[in-house]
């Protein structure tokens, strides 16, 4: 197992722990379907700072991965098909890496290799973990234009997601 896997792993154990003994469920804390997201910045592959911010008013389906995780290497290519079948109509697709700083060429070659177009922004601290209260990868939310929650799923994106389908069309309009 590597260092990063290991780290992340001890991190979900640990908070999973916390949580189980103390009765916390994230109460008002948690981000709930129908409530605001919480205020979240990252940094760009470019090196530029990036916002959840910068993307009000528009639907965004941001999508939490790293290169060592197999069932986000399982979805990349529907979350690929959603992105080329939505863009045209507003959906911002965002892909945020939780892969350790160092991890830059692993994540180049990993869209290279997955064919992946939409943009990737790097989070090696983690930070959407705790603001999003997320126990694993992948997890992907899909926000509305107003900045609410619309739909959030644990686990990798599976072809024909109906859930998926059915809350894209509503918060692009259809």
């Amino acid at each position: 197992m590597s260092i990063a896997r290991a780290r992340y792993a001890s991190r979900v154990i640990i908070c999973s722990l916390v949580a189980a003994c103390s009765g916390d469920t994230g109460g008002a804390a948690r981000v709930d379907i129908g409530a605001p997201v919480p205020e979240y910045a990252a940094t760009s592959l470019a090196g530029d700072s990036v916002s959840l911010a910068a993307l009000h008013g528009k639907v965004v389906l941001l999508n939490v991965w790293a290169t060592w995780c197999h069932p986000c290497r399982d979805e990349i290519p529907e979350l690929q098909a959603i992105h080329e079948r939505y863009a045209a109509r507003g959906l911002e697709l965002v892909g945020i890496s939780v892969d350790t700083e160092s991890a830059d060429d692993a994540i180049h070659a990993f869209m290279r290799d997955f064919r992946m177009t939409y943009p990737v922004w790097r989070d090696p601290a983690e930070r959407v973990s705790a603001q999003f209260h997320i126990v694993g990868v992948p997890a992907t939310f899909l926000i509305d234009r107003d900045g609410v929650l619309r739909w959030r799923k644990t686990g990798p994106i599976q072809p024909g997601d109906a859930t998926l389908a059915r809350a894209l069309e509503e918060a692009l309009g259809s």
